[in-house]
């Protein structure tokens, strides 16, 4: 019984590894495209619902996808509806999985390890290496069924274990629920619903399930694969991330409920499909003494419930999503969000496209940071008030630890295994958080400047001062602007920008040359003429930072 256990666990891992190998290939090599199609994404729940379908299909795992949506929600760069809309269809998407081991291409598993492991190790050129990546996991996949499928072999006439498979008994309600309940323990322990449909499926080959408590088991594995997206939100402070996950649970327990109420119509509606198709039921033919069709129908099973289950929830989406809303935590103010230091998730440092997003989101609340501290400083000089003069220090510590913060995350991203795309988004983001710093040393100065001017109690013109808040105001609609980039590339950005910059530059200019004629003439003080004169350089300084930023964001497009 040892070897047994020795050989289908062994399977099971050679199965999970392949998996692992198979989905992170298929990520490196698909990641551009992945964030492409998900930024375009509408509020369209039908849209979303097939955009879900096709990432999931592209990456071969519904728990990577729904951690990619998960961070792209607490980056701002996905509304909640259209995260949940893309969540009904990574449901649909992730049975194809099933549906590629339903093939029984364990033919092809050897020949498939033989070109991957050359082509992984050994090739120079990164894309080849991620395709060799894709095929070693498809052949390990396979190769993990015949190893699981030869170590259950023995338990077939083994008394002891038809004993307590009979357990498994689906036709009666207390079997039923059983079955449903061991498959969520198991994905949630395994962490792979796939792992646990193929554990499954290869039970139930080798007649040691029936196929209603393997259909049981499958609806179990589709509320235990929920568990990755809860664990996503963990230390998550961004409350429609929690929404999120909360919305993808619930559609998988609900809908498995439901079935549960029609199990028995829902079985034959498989048996139907499935027969239509092959022409003969699960159990009609044995080869080895194994049932070669009785994946198929499992596979089938699994797709039927996932399309129907979404189907009925894209209608009722705004119900599933109030739902979601009284079952997370509250929200939180926006003022705490300022000052919390960035966390990253340690379940996406595997995943590229979630780290990225999530860097995203950090970089854009980096920014809003930023631009409250330029809030701040105007007000100081605006209202002449030491009690805001104390919060610049506390601006300043803040994006310093963020910058800090962020640029750790994303030197630890780039040592990672990345594709060329990926090493060039960090690039720029790095560049991008690094002028965000620029522009908060460049606050500190000018709240520096702004805290001299009331201590001093310096006079200004009417004139001076109502060019300084003019200038202000358009460095202000600049930070607007690239801190809106930083989620959503607005159209033309680029000349936007170019010419902000220029009028930027025209104004300082002009201002500066009217001033100093000010000062021949003696209607300014010399000390506050030079100090004016230094906070319009502040403010140009500021704006080529921002100038900056924007060809940074317009690059990573």
């Amino acid at each position: 019984m040892l070897a047994v256990l020795i050989q289908t666990l062994g399977g099971l891992g050679l199965f999970i590894l392949g998996m692992k190998l198979m989905t992170e290939g298929l990520q490196m090599a698909a990641g551009n495209k992945i964030r492409n199609i998900l930024k375009t994404v509408s509020n369209n729940r039908v849209i979303g619902f097939a955009t879900g379908a096709v990432v999931t299909a592209m990456v071969q795992s519904s728990s990577a996808t729904t951690v990619m949506l998960i961070s792209f929600v607490t980056a701002g760069l996905m509304t909640l509806t259209q995260a949940v809309g893309v969540i009904l269809g990574c449901n649909v998407g992730t049975t194809m999985t099933a549906q590629l081991i339903a093939f029984k291409l364990s033919d092809l598993a050897l020949p498939a390890i033989a070109i991957g492991v050359p082509l992984k190790y050994f090739c120079t050129r990164k894309k080849y290496r991620y395709i060799g990546e894709v095929i070693l996991g498809f052949g390990l996949l396979f190769f993990g069924m015949t190893v699981m499928g030869d170590g259950l072999k023995p338990l077939r006439f083994d008394p002891t274990f038809i004993s307590f498979f009979t357990k498994f008994d689906a036709s009666t309600t207390g079997g039923l629920l059983l079955c449903v309940l061991t498959g969520a323990v198991l994905t949630i322990l395994v962490q792979s619903s796939s792992a646990t449909i193929g554990l499954t499926m290869a039970l139930a080959a080798q007649g040691l399930l029936g196929f209603p408590a393997a259909m049981a088991l499958v609806l179990g594995e589709n509320i235990g694969t929920t568990i990755t997206a809860e664990l996503a939100t963990i230390g998550s402070s961004n409350i429609n991330s929690h929404r999120a996950a909360r919305a993808h649970t619930m559609f998988n327990v609900l809908g498995v409920c439901m079935m549960l109420l029609i199990f028995p119509w829902f079985l034959q509606g498989i048996e139907w499909v499935t027969g239509e198709i092959m022409g003969a039921s699960p159990w009609d033919t044995q080869i080895n003494g194994e049932y070669p069709h009785v994946g198929r129908y499992l596979a089938n099973g699994h797709t039927l419930f996932n399309f129907v289950n979404a189907i009925f929830f894209l209608i009722f989406l705004p119900v599933l999503i109030k739902v979601a809303i009284l079952l997370s935590p509250k929200d939180k103010s926006e003022g705490d969000a300022l000052f919390r230091l960035p966390a990253f998730d340690q379940h996406v440092e595997d995943n590229p496209v979630a780290a990225l997003a999530q860097v995203r989101g950090e970089i854009h609340r980096m920014s809003l940071t930023v631009h409250a501290a330029y809030t701040n400083a105007l007000d100081c000089l605006e209202k002449r008030d030491h009690r805001t003069i104390r919060q610049r220090q506390r601006f300043e510590d803040q994006v310093n630890e963020m910058h800090k913060a962020v640029s750790t995350f994303l030197a630890k991203t780039m040592q990672s295994e990345i594709n060329e795309e990926t090493s060039n988004d960090i690039a720029e983001q790095m560049r991008v958080v690094n002028n965000l710093e620029r522009i908060g040393d460049a606050v500190e100065a000018l709240g520096l400047l702004c805290e001299d001017i009331v201590d001093k109690e310096l006079k200004f013109s009417e004139n001076a001062m109502g060019d300084f808040f003019v200038l202000a105001a358009k460095v202000d609609e600049f930070l607007t602007m690239i801190s809106e980039a930083l989620i959503k590339e607005p159209q033309g950005l680029m000349e936007k920008a170019e010419e902000t910059e220029r009028t930027i530059d025209a104004m300082r200019e002009t201002m500066r040359d009217t001033h100093i004629e000010r000062l021949k003439v003696g209607k300014c003080g010399i000390e506050g003429g030079l100090t004016f004169i230094n906070l319009l350089a502040r403010l140009e300084k500021i704006g080529d930072y921002c100038y900056s930023i924007a060809r940074s964001v317009t690059s990573q497009r």
